[in-house]
């Protein structure tokens, strides 16, 4: 079988052909940037260990696993991270957040910052890979996902606090901005089935997906330095329940943010006093 061949071999299983050609790249050992080596190349024999492999892949991807998953590794806002199925997969629109929080950040000043339930560590990781001066804290729930923070946080040589606690149970210190990527999927969502191999813990959060939400922004304000903000991703449908919740807990500056596709994907605000 040649590249060619492993490739209209994929297609007619039903597999997308970049899925196709990015798993092909790894059956074989190139990088995912080697797209164009495929095309020079399509006349390659492959041997039957790669073909093999190949399809096993193939046999992954078709079955719903992400494809970060299935390659171990995710790119989010430039930093090469490690994910698995302890960690949900970093999303490009989460960079919305990242930006804002960014935008609140002096370049070359300190602050201190919190990312609550961090999964692989990615929103935390880039504010400090941007903001060194930063003290940035990212604590989570989950062991599992701690151990792969950590991870990443070693790799890229960054020194990121990690903690395990539930939102902000048990943290006492206050903080220039806390950010957070928390569950927002309701139960029974007709999306969460092609969601099955991430962990669910990090996806549902009650009846209507804002408990997580809720819980936050009612701890939030006793965690906050006057003039600090609090920055939260939401659902694509959230936007002005969050608003509604920031401004009746007491928030000032109550906006949200539009993520590349135009949704209203962050909320935040201001706290002006000390809680």
């Amino acid at each position: 079988m040649t590249i060619a061949q492993a490739l209209i071999a994929a297609g007619a299983m039903g597999l997308a052909r970049l899925d196709a050609q990015l798993l092909l790249l790894q059956a074989i050992g190139r990088a995912p940037q080697d797209r164009g080596w495929l095309l020079a190349h399509d006349r390659d024999e492959l041997d039957e260990a790669r073909q093999g492999q190949f399809m096993a892949l193939c046999r992954r991807r078709l079955g719903g696993e992400p494809l970060a998953y299935i390659a171990g590794r995710c790119e989010f806002f430039g930093l090469a991270l490690h994910v698995d199925a302890r960690v949900l997969v970093p999303r490009a629109d989460t960079e919305t957040l990242v930006e804002w929080a960014l935008e609140l950040l002096p370049a070359g000043a300190g602050g201190h910052v919190i990312d609550l339930g961090t999964g692989s560590g990615a929103i935390a990781l880039a504010i400090k890979a941007n903001r060194p001066q930063a003290t940035v804290i990212a604590t989570d729930q989950s062991t599992a996902a701690l151990q792969v923070a950590a991870e990443n946080a070693r790799e890229l040589d960054l020194d990121l606090q990690l903690r395990q606690a539930s939102w902000l149970d048990g943290v006492e210190e206050r903080f220039d901005l806390i950010v957070s990527n928390p569950p927002y999927i309701a139960a029974g969502d007709p999306h969460l089935p092609a969601l099955q191999h991430e962990p669910l813990r990090a996806l549902e959060s009650g009846p209507d997906g804002l408990r997580d939400l809720r819980s936050i922004i009612a701890q939030a304000p006793a965690r906050l330095a006057a003039g600090g903000w609090l920055l939260l991703e939401h659902g694509y449908d959230q936007a002005e329940a969050v608003r509604r919740l920031l401004a009746q807990a007491g928030f000032r500056q109550v906006q949200s943010r539009r993520d590349l596709g135009g949704i209203e994907r962050c909320s935040g605000g201001q706290w002006l006093e000390l809680g």
